[in-house]
């Protein structure tokens, strides 16, 4: 923890005290999860699992990464306008990655059909780590940016009564000052209100298109509530329901359940497991239609790591902001090393790079939702065994950042109490609308701390890895 609180930290009477009061202020302020064994019930909660004090987080770069947001909003919205780059960018990977090939085909649809709906929404969370330099320094590195289900705007939320109330019992007054108010489920909800109200039907919903077993149900009902509370009508359905009962009338408005749709605000659909064939068909509906998507098929495709690698070539974001420096400057001062695995000398290059020092990079499929990242030994297993085949196109190489572990408590639900070397990771929210060329609406909504034993080497907080946190600039 900041060196503010390491008094409070070794004080191990006071910490069974701070403990059972985080744990109350977690239910209280509503910092809840569905448990595992009834992941469906709303009558069976917990506590989503917390940090016990806010964990340390530079001011500057705090404040660099709010900063930078708006411009990564702007350049996910013009990546996903290019059709050529998205084409370019993904020509390799559509080749071995059949999810990454389904949604590019849907892509393709849509793009020869002729897009319905001029209005985009886009809400999406920048994730990064410091990297820490051997004289001391850190600098802000983008882990990935991801432009769907993008969780945890709502829990966020809630997170900052909880630390504020834990340095008060311990009597850190001038310390709970320093918790930085916060709230995403507001301007996530912003950003679905104004995407709504240019859809112009008072009638039509926002559909929230959910998974079957949801355990981070109250993440979205803070989103959801904010738009009750603007009368904006909400329902939740899965992809089956819009399979059973989803239709689009000769205008391509959807229909589902008999309701017009205005908005389909994704929480699902960005992993394999999410598909079976009728739900590529319901997908291939949605996107069809006039329903405004929250994201649409290119900004999905947008947030992939395949473009995360392209971005980093040289030249490529000057290609997005002519004439912009110093946003171009600004971008590309928060990336990592990332190189192609494509077939080929360059890519050749990344495997014996990969191959001399594993230790140094994390290997990335094109994936979501935590966990798929492979580091160490294991990357050798997984390179040794497709390093003369196309298989390898596959995955991108990054450096892997190095950032600087501090010691806090991790409250899980059935794990023992322990003090844990711990890294954190920040997450900023941003939220955009265009309407046709304009950009009506371009902010960063909030941030998101997830903290993590050193013990792991990959995994958020749905996965059990991670657990919430707050940052306490220092």
């Amino acid at each position: 923890v900041s060196i503010q609180l390491k008094d409070v930290l070794m004080d191990t009477d006071l910490i069974k005290v701070l403990v059972d009061v985080a744990k109350d202020s977690a239910l209280l302020n509503g910092v809840l999860m569905r448990t595992k064994e009834t992941p469906n019930s709303s009558e069976v909660v917990t506590y989503a699992p917390f940090t016990l004090f806010p964990s340390p987080v530079p001011k500057a770069i705090f404040h660099q990464a709010l900063t930078v947001q708006t411009h990564f909003n702007r350049l996910v919205d013009k990546i996903s306008q290019d059709s050529n780059f998205l084409e370019e960018a993904l020509a390799s990977t559509i080749k071995v990655d059949n999810f990454t090939e389904r949604l590019f085909n849907i892509y393709r649809h849509v793009l020869q059909e002729g897009r319905t709906q001029s209005i985009v929404l886009g809400l999406n969370r920048s994730d990064y780590m410091l990297d820490q330099k051997e004289d001391g320094s850190a600098s802000l590195k983008q882990i990935e940016i991801n432009t769907i289900a993008a969780s945890f705007g709502g829990l966020s939320s809630r997170t900052p009564n909880i630390h504020r109330h834990v340095l008060k019992v311990a009597g850190r007054l001038e310390e709970c000052k320093r918790i930085l108010d916060n709230n995403p489920s507001a301007g996530l909800a912003e950003g679905l209100s104004k995407a709504w109200d240019l859809y112009g039907s008072e009638r039509a919903v926002i559909l929230f298109l959910i998974e079957e077993v949801q355990r981070n149900i109250y993440d979205h009902r803070y989103v959801e509530n904010e738009l009750w509370k603007r009368n904006i009508p909400v329902i939740r359905r899965q992809f089956e329901d819009v399979c059973k009962t989803g239709c689009l009338d000769q205008n391509k408005r959807l229909f589902v359940d008999g309701r017009e749709v205005a908005i389909v605000y994704f929480r699902n659909g960005y992993m394999p497991q999410n598909y079976t064939e009728q739900n590529w068909e319901a997908r291939l509906m949605i996107e069809r239609s006039l329903a405004v998507k929250c994201p649409d098929i290119s900004t999905h495709l947008a947030g992939t790591k395949k473009v995360q690698q392209e971005l980093c070539r040289p030249g490529v974001l000057e290609r997005f902001f002519p004439g912009e420096p110093d946003v171009v400057e600004q971008i590309r001062a928060t990336f990592a090393g990332l190189y192609t695995l494509d077939m080929g000398p360059e890519g050749d290059k990344t495997v014996a790079m990969a191959l001399a020092k594993p230790n140094q990079f994390v290997l990335k499929p094109q994936r979501e939702g935590g966990g798929n990242n492979i580091y160490g030994a294991e990357i050798c297993h997984v390179l040794e065994g497709v390093k003369n085949s196309t298989e390898r196109m596959a995955y991108i190489l990054m450096d892997k950042v190095q950032p600087r572990p501090v010691h806090n408590y991790l409250l899980r639900l059935g794990s023992p109490l322990k003090l844990s070397t711990c890294l954190s990771e920040l997450g900023v929210f941003g939220v955009y609308v265009r309407y046709g060329q304009d950009m009506v609406l371009n902010e960063c909504a909030g941030h998101l701390l997830r903290t993590k034993s050193d013990e792991h080497s990959d995994g958020g907080v749905a996965a059990g890895v991670a657990v919430l946190d707050n940052p306490f600039l220092v």
